[in-house]
Parts: structure tokens; C-alpha cells; sequence
């Protein structure tokens, strides 16, 4: 996407979702979206099968409960 189409993407975006935005945050804007399209650009090109990303290391922290304990998971 060139930087003329990321602006005016931004600015129509604002625009729907109500949020007044001047020139130069539209630009801040348009600046963050073109770093994450581009991150995301290099993370699709990575050789990776699902099994490579350890989804199971993830652990919430035990909830506590309402006599101050915490319980077990």
C-alpha cells in the first residue's frame, strides 16, 4: 500500500469511527499502520509450521477467590 492510500484509509477510518483527527495524527497514524504491515509482511514470509510456535507455554496466574485463598489450576 503506498503512502497516499494509507492516508487516506486512515483519515476514512477516523472518520466512521467518529475520532477527530488532525493532519498531523493522521499521518502518526498512517506512519504505525505501514510498520505493522510491514512486520506482518515478514512474519507471513517466515518458514514456520503451527507445531513451531509453543502455544502451550502460556499459564494464568491461579484466580484468587473470595476468602483471600488462591486457587489451584
Amino acid at each position: 500500500m503506498h503512502a497516499e492510500d494509507l492516508l487516506v484509509y486512515v483519515k476514512a477510518a477516523a472518520a466512521v469511527l467518529e475520532l477527530p483527527m488532525d493532519d498531523e495524527r493522521v499521518a502518526a497514524v498512517a506512519a504505525h499502520l505501514a510498520r505493522t504491515a510491514a512486520m506482518a509482511r515478514q512474519l507471513q514470509a517466515a518458514d514456520i509450521a503451527p507445531e513451531d510456535e509453543p502455544a502451550e507455554i502460556y499459564r494464568p496466574a491461579p484466580f484468587p477467590v473470595a476468602d483471600g485463598s488462591q486457587e489451584v489450576v
